[in-house]
């Protein structure tokens, strides 16, 4: 009798298991089924073997609770996989507050279309870091500065990108303690340093606190297919600036910013020059810019450590202060060269070419008096511009001219309050078919300004095909 109930309770245990087991296979079918379902494609510069959702870390997606441990552990955890296929980390629907976090190499964040990353009000979420060593100080306070939202440093293979996602960096209270309240400077939303082969694409950015993207000390960028949006007269919102960075593909993109759309620089007078890394080899075209008090495209004034081989195409700016603005001045060094533009439209603009030598602000007494950039090869081409106020103001250094200016095939019309539509002082160069006249030192000639017609490393780059499942 014993060993009988003791051969039914073990049948009736086995039955019980197998009933387990059953709806553990169920389940694990119909979360096959769900994920297949909301799996997700989308181009990339490589694809990834692991994947894991913020959820399963403990993220909470309620815009009240902080996430900021939930991205640092996830990413933790996923930087395991870097060296068996690489991991992506899915950021579902909802509002996910989190302080700054760092990212892993041959890692990508996904952002899913109705997810919102919102940047932490508690400074405390922020860490704080050294000033970049090609500047020697902040831009807004000498000494530290608040790590981006989203940092990355020393990586190789790293995506950020969704179906449109959202980061917002909820900057209002960040401007309102711009140059009052600050003890360290404002953070960026996106910052990758000493990195290669990024990629930043499909997102809306939003408020950052400073810069919306800033590549650093870094190569093999491409920014494609982002929306960056700011008040005009939030201070210091620029969109995009690559910075002493090399091979950089920015395209597709749209901005409205408080500053400039993009801003190309290199460094700092003494800092810069001593860091001496350049931005070079650079692509920029189909880009969209609406910025009141900036300009589309500016170069400097932080240029120290060398401008070379910039290329723009089809561009537009619209209500925008001015088109294309170079900034330098004494002390900077450096050089500014081949420079090459072509197929830009302008409307409404206060100004479309600006130029100075006289940009005089430094991070300190230290620089040197003697340290004169070297501007040259600037070249702009098939350029049409509406209801314009100033068609050019050109303004190089006394005994220092900025040389090799080409312009050819401006038309521009000007408004009402255009008195004086071109100022020139130390320069030198050639224009043909520019309406309206250009300066005296702008000599007339039968020529067509050069853009380039090789093909750099970083327009060879192909996408591939990837899922979030």
């Amino acid at each position: 009798m014993e060993l009988w109930r003791i051969c039914t309770r073990a049948r009736r245990t086995h039955q019980v298991t197998e009933q387990k087991i059953t709806v553990v296979l169920l389940l694990l079918g119909l979360l096959s089924l769900l994920r297949g379902a909301e799996s997700f494609d989308y181009k990339a510069i490589s694809c990834r073997k692991h994947t894991a959702s913020l959820k399963d870390f403990g993220g909470v997606g309620d815009g009240k609770t902080s996430n900021t441990k939930a991205f640092r552990s996830a990413i933790n955890y996923l930087s395991r996989f870097g060296s068996d296929g690489g991991s992506q980390l899915f950021v579902p629907p909802g509002r996910w507050l989190t302080g700054s976090f760092n990212l892993t190499s041959h890692f990508t964040l996904y952002l899913d279309q109705d997810a919102v990353l919102l940047a932490s009000q508690d400074v405390r979420e922020w860490p704080v870091t050294k000033p970049l060593p090609s500047y020697g100080r902040g831009k807004d306070v000498a000494g530290g500065r608040y790590v981006s939202l989203i940092f990355g440093t020393q990586l190789t293979d790293v995506i950020i990108t969704g179906n449109n996602g959202t980061i917002d960096g909820q900057g209002a209270s960040w401007w309102q303690k711009y140059k009052t309240e600050l003890k360290y400077n404002r953070p960026h939303l996106i910052e990758i340093m000493y990195s290669n082969q990024v990629q930043i694409s499909n997102l809306k950015l939003l408020n950052s606190p400073s810069w919306h993207i800033h590549p650093v000390y870094s190569s093999n960028i491409l920014i494609k297919g982002v929306t960056i949006l700011a008040p005009p007269a939030s201070p210091n919102t620029d969109g995009i600036n690559p910075d002493s960075s090399t091979n950089v593909r920015i395209e597709d993109c749209y901005i409205v910013s408080g500053d400039d759309c993009v801003s190309i620089k290199s460094g700092w007078d003494q800092y810069g020059i001593t860091f001496g890394m350049p931005t070079k080899h650079v692509i920029i075209r189909r880009l969209t810019c609406i910025s009141p008090n900036n300009a589309l495209i500016t170069i400097g004034s932080e240029m120290s450590g060398g401008v070379q081989d910039i290329r723009i195409e089809d561009v537009s700016a619209i209500n925008t202060e001015s088109g294309v603005r170079m900034k330098t001045a004494v002390g900077r060094g450096g050089y500014v060269k081949d420079i090459f533009f072509r197929r830009m439209t302008m409307k409404n603009i206060r100004s479309a070419f600006l130029m100075t030598g006289n940009y005089n602000t430094h991070p300190d007494n230290k620089y040197n008096r003697n340290a004169f950039p070297v501007i040259s090869g600037i070249n702009f081409r098939d350029i049409i511009a509406n209801n314009v106020r100033v068609a050019g103001k050109l303004e190089g250094i006394v005994g220092y001219p900025f040389t090799g200016i080409c312009i050819s095939n401006v038309t521009m019309s000007m408004s009402a309050k255009s008195t004086d539509p071109w100022t020139c002082t130390d320069i030198q160069g050639l224009t043909n078919s520019v309406s309206p006249n250009p300066c005296n030192m702008l000599s007339k000639q039968v020529v067509n300004c050069p853009f380039p017609t090789d093909i750099l490393p970083i327009d060879q780059i192909q996408l591939k095909m990837c899922s979030i499942l």
